[in-house]
């Protein structure tokens, strides 16, 4: 398999309908320092990931004003633009006051604010996909969608998604706008979206996990999944990544990193192929946890 078509192996998805991606692709949530505050570490490895990554063929990024904030945005556009191809996902609706806080905040105005605000730094004229990174019960949801459906209407975003929302809200957000993907935390051992991914798998609405490699006890050296990734040569999150690509068609698989070996690690899961069994031996695992 060449170098530039390793995460081809996950599959595509097409996205309303428009923009077909590669269905692992990768989450920028990690470009930052710690706390998702302030800029990282290592500069110039986040920028060798980035670059790393659509060579391994990821075509779907997901980010977000509030990483950093502004800084996984910045990044992006300095290692990627002008993308050639490149899916760019960002995301608005958190303020952020300092390391690991996160207040919600759903104001038109400000989601307005934040989408001409991400078009800047990502330096485009259209966001492909942009998501309310939670919906805020200080305002109605009709206030919230429809602003972004009026930017929508006006050529600055193309696509509309949700973050964190329950199968009622993504009903009562559908009675608005056209939502083309939803993403809610979903791993191995927490599934707790499941009637969400089922009801997106119904209307073929990607679902983005977040947290996908998450694994807990199942990852001890003597449990299932590393038995299971022993006779695939490959580590438990590996494993996790592509129990997650078999669950579902409308998966798309986000995992991040600062690091281009532990991407390279990521990305290569794309390949590798659960049997029935297998995938029910980890489906039973997970759910006892």
């Amino acid at each position: 398999m060449s170098t530039t078509s390793i995460a081809q192996a996950s599959g595509t998805f097409t996205l309303g309908g428009d923009l077909t991606i590669n269905r692992l692709g990768y989450g920028a949530m990690r470009l930052t320092g710690k706390g998702t505050w302030g800029p990282p570490e290592d500069r110039d490895e986040c920028l060798r990931v980035l670059r790393r990554a659509v060579e391994l063929g990821v075509n779907f990024i997901d980010t977000a004003n509030s990483y950093g904030p502004y800084v996984s945005e910045e990044l992006i556009r300095e290692a990627l633009h002008p993308y050639d191809g490149v899916v760019i996902a960002t995301k608005a609706g958190l303020l952020r006051t300092g390391p690991d806080v996160w207040p919600v905040l759903g104001y038109p105005p400000y989601l307005r604010q934040e989408c001409e605000m991400s078009l800047r730094r990502l330096g485009v004229d259209t966001i492909d996909l942009f998501q309310l990174h939670r919906i805020d019960d200080k305002f109605l949801l009709e206030d919230q969608l429809g602003e972004l459906v009026a930017l929508q209407q006006e050529g600055k975003i193309r696509h509309i998604g949700l973050s964190e929302v329950t199968v009622e809200q993504l009903e009562a957000a559908q009675k608005v706008a056209d939502i083309v993907s939803v993403q809610n935390m979903y791993n191995l051992t927490t599934r707790t979206a499941e009637p969400v991914l089922e009801a997106c798998e119904a209307q073929r609405i990607g679902f983005i996990p977040w947290f996908p490699l998450a694994a807990g006890p199942l990852a001890a050296p003597d449990g299932p999944l590393q038995r299971i990734a022993a006779d695939h040569d490959a580590s438990p999150s590996q494993l996790a990544l592509a129990w997650l690509l078999k669950r579902s068609p409308v998966m798309l698989p986000i995992p991040g990193t600062s690091k281009v070996a532990h991407l390279e690690e990521n990305v290569a899961a794309a390949a590798i192929e659960l049997s029935d069994a297998e995938f029910e031996t980890l489906s039973k695992a997970g759910s006892a946890e």
